[in-house]
């Protein structure tokens, strides 16, 4: 798990080992000298700072709702979205002790599960809020896990859906490659980022 505690306001994400993370943002423009016409561009907006916290038998219904959100369509491009079997395969996974809420600024825009298995640490679950993705969260994250296995010699290892392309991009992007197939007619791929000794 990512630890959470007293970095909600934090200009920066801690790893496991208390590591910081750099805030994606923007730095300081520098004044325009005399006689030059100032830089006209919008300035952008920074990203918030984004944390961790633990989950509570609270956040359960967010967590319900954010999985319709992020997954939704990917559900039911596979088996159909059924409202009743998602309740309750929801009830069944929810682990307030396990899980953790992604925050950005003051804003609940996610969930984490990750599991530290003998060899390896398990991403078990990752979901951003479609009004969220794009803008780097999902990859500080999963990045900050990254590093965390290399430092420890484990691989990272997790679990997506064959029709989520997007997510196979950005796993590959980080450096995981696909190494089975399962699930019902192969609807899941399993990805591996193997440690590299030095």
């Amino acid at each position: 798990m990512l630890p959470a505690p007293g970095i909600g306001h934090a200009p920066a994400m801690q790893d496991q080992s208390g590591t910081q993370l750099p805030q994606r943002g923007t730095s300081p423009r520098p004044a325009a000298e005399p006689g030059t016409a100032p830089d006209r561009r919008p300035a952008r907006r920074p990203v918030p700072a984004v944390a961790l916290r633990p989950a509570t038998p609270a956040d359960a219904e967010f967590c319900y709702q954010l999985h319709k959100a992020a997954m939704g369509e990917y559900i039911t491009a596979i088996w159909g979205w059924d409202e009743q079997v998602q309740r309750a395969f929801h009830q069944r996974a929810f682990s307030s002790h396990r899980w953790q809420i992604i925050t950005a600024g003051q804003a609940d825009i996610g969930m984490l599960d990750v599991e530290h298995r003998p060899g390896e640490i398990y991403l078990s679950r990752i979901e951003i809020h479609p009004g969220h993705q794009g803008h780097g969260i999902g990859t500080r994250i999963i990045s900050a896990l990254a590093a965390e296995a290399e430092r420890t010699g484990q691989d990272l290892v997790l679990d997506v859906l064959t029709v989520n392309r997007r997510a196979q991009a950005l796993y590959r992007r980080l450096g995981l490659t696909e190494v089975a197939r399962h699930g019902d007619r192969g609807t899941k791929i399993t990805m591996r980022s193997a440690h590299h000794p030095k």
